[in-house]
């Protein structure tokens, strides 16, 4: 029962610490850090005992999934070359370089390990720097945030793996390793695309056949990052990357016939998945910081001295990463430049300059990826033989994450500072342009109508008054998308107005209903029935409640 409570308590405090960082002006997952560690103190005394290799598994297969499966693929693809030279050039230069300043400045530090540690401090959280930039960023560096995030989440934790591989076998071949490197690489990709296609052609052939229960369906997508993980990685392929190809490809399947009831819950599913598992995963660093501290002190006669040199030390090796980062993205931006004026090609959206780079460099913030992956590292690196400087790793992790955060909560606000993020016009005249093409393609379709069956003259008549009706929807949406300005103030106008009495009219239906119920005029079935039924007019409206 105590692990049930603990569970319990934790998914409060996530859902708490969401409210508290609406009043407290920090980034959430500092919030919710402060809550755990608030929570493991000694008078509250809440302790968990975390498995690595369960840790690593719980969390990381459904956040890397769902990162895959929300990246815009076509800006994902038109970067391409940035983001390539971010999530892989930039990792490997990160672990060589930081790799070898953490064994000079702490020698306890065996080189392998130092190398794992600084591939696990690789991966960035860009989810955490849209929420501290507040989506003032501009769109062409967020998309290279996006995509740097979802890469190198699998290309750091894949170094990672084969720097601990290293430090537990004591044997490493550059030359072997880069060969492997590619296998377990491709082998991953493999795995999470084929089982993702498999299962879309399962759930394809279960609609053929009338069996669409959303509910069904969603336990499906719930499965599938945890499936192609333990697939990939008994294959001995990368079940990390397995689970981002997983759900890329489910992406594109997720476009099934008879399927809207299903994507809408799917939707508020993962949203709530990954706002839990996101909150837990700072709460749980939060509750082992007093253990982590104390691990790292427990060894050394003083205290505060003792901490204090340690926190000087993370606080070194996050300057040296930040500065890795500086010098990466400064040079292969301008240099990427220079080969494209070379091509006679257009310049990058984002013209790199000083700023352009300071906030790519800062926006490098570290998440929950690097907490997973430290806290995956094994206690013991051979029966009865612990893991050198185990807490240590820990300790220098979770003060780096902390230290990026602070960072970038300082430091974004102050680079874009007088900058006013431009509409995305290209965007918004796709929406417009899909929005009037489909509702020419329905109306077309309407007019092209014809009768299945004889009808009389009644039934004629109403289907053409009902098919006027549905038209003169489509013909409105045609003038809120016009290309022309008044036109589209007048249906906007038209168009509050409407969703004004819309919502009036609904409201009054619910109240109607409440009072039906109250007065047992129906029963609770028919109530929820009708009730989500508004709702889902009301939601489609754009409003909430």
């Amino acid at each position: 029962m105590q692990t049930a409570y603990t569970v319990l308590i934790l998914l409060m405090l996530v859902s708490v610490s969401r409210l508290v960082g609406r009043v407290i002006p920090l980034p959430l997952p500092l919030v919710q850090i402060a809550a755990g560690a608030l929570l493991a103190w000694p008078t509250l005394g809440l302790h968990v005992a975390l498995d690595p290799e369960l840790f690593l598994f719980l969390f990381l297969p459904p956040l890397l999934f769902s990162d895959g499966w929300r990246m815009p693929k076509r800006e994902l693809w038109r970067l391409r070359g940035p983001i390539l030279t971010l999530a892989v050039g930039l990792v490997l230069f990160t672990v060589v370089g930081a790799g070898y300043f953490i064994h000079w400045l702490l020698p306890s530090i065996p080189l392998p390990v130092a190398f794992a540690l600084a591939a696990v401090l690789s991966p960035t959280d860009a989810v955490a720097v849209s929420a501290i930039s507040q989506n003032r960023l501009p769109t062409p560096l967020m998309h290279m945030l996006q995509g740097e995030a979802l890469m190198n989440d699998a290309s750091g934790l894949v170094t990672f793996k084969f720097a601990l591989a290293a430090a537990l076998t004591g044997v490493f071949s550059l030359a072997d390793a880069s060969l492997t490197f590619v296998l377990v690489a491709v082998g991953g990709l493999a795995v999470g695309v084929a089982l993702s296609w498999l299962v879309g052609r399962l759930r394809a052939w279960m609609i053929a056949r009338g069996w669409d229960d959303p509910a069904t369906h969603v336990v499906f997508m719930l499965l599938l990052p945890f499936a192609a993980y333990v697939l990939a990685e008994r294959l001995g392929a990368s079940g990390i990357l397995s689970a981002v190809a997983a759900g890329m490809m489910q992406s594109w399947l997720d476009l099934l016939p008879r399927q809207t009831s299903t994507r809408l819950l799917n939707r508020s599913v993962w949203s709530l998945l990954e706002f839990a598992f996101n909150g837990l995963i700072f709460l749980l660093l939060g509750l082992q910081l007093p253990d982590i501290i104390k691990a790292v002190v427990s060894h050394e006669s003083t205290l505060w001295p003792t901490l204090f040199y340690r926190c000087l030390d993370v606080v070194a090796i996050f300057l040296v990463l930040l500065v890795l980062r500086f010098i990466w993205v400064q040079s292969i931006w301008r240099f990427s430049g220079l080969l494209r004026r070379l091509r006679g090609k257009s310049e990058l959206t984002l013209v790199p300059t000083a700023r352009s780079c300071w906030l790519l460099t800062v926006g490098g913030v570290r998440g929950a990826v690097t907490l997973a992956g430290v806290m995956s590292v094994p206690l013991l690196l051979a029966p009865g033989e612990a893991f050198p400087e185990r807490d240590l790793l820990i300790f220098i992790a979770a003060g780096v994450i902390l230290l990026s955060l602070v960072a970038a909560c300082i430091a974004l606000p102050l680079l874009l500072r007088g900058i006013e993020k431009s509409p995305d016009d290209k965007r918004r005249g796709e929406i417009r342009d899909a929005w009037k093409k489909t509702a020419e393609a329905a109306i077309h379709a309407l007019e092209a109508e014809e009768a299945s069956e004889p009808q009389d003259a009644a039934q004629a008549a109403l289907a053409a008054e009902l098919k006027a009706r549905i038209m003169s929807e489509y013909r409105h949406q045609l003038d809120v998308f016009n290309d022309s300005a008044e036109a589209q103030a007048l249906a906007l106008q038209m168009d509050q107005l409407e969703r004004k009495l819309r919502l009036k009219a609904l409201r009054a239906q619910r109240l109607e209903l409440y009072s039906l119920s109250r007065h047992h005029q129906i029963g609770d079935d028919v109530l929820r029935e009708v009730l989500a039924d508004l709702d889902m007019s009301e939601a489609n409206l754009g409003t909430q409640k």
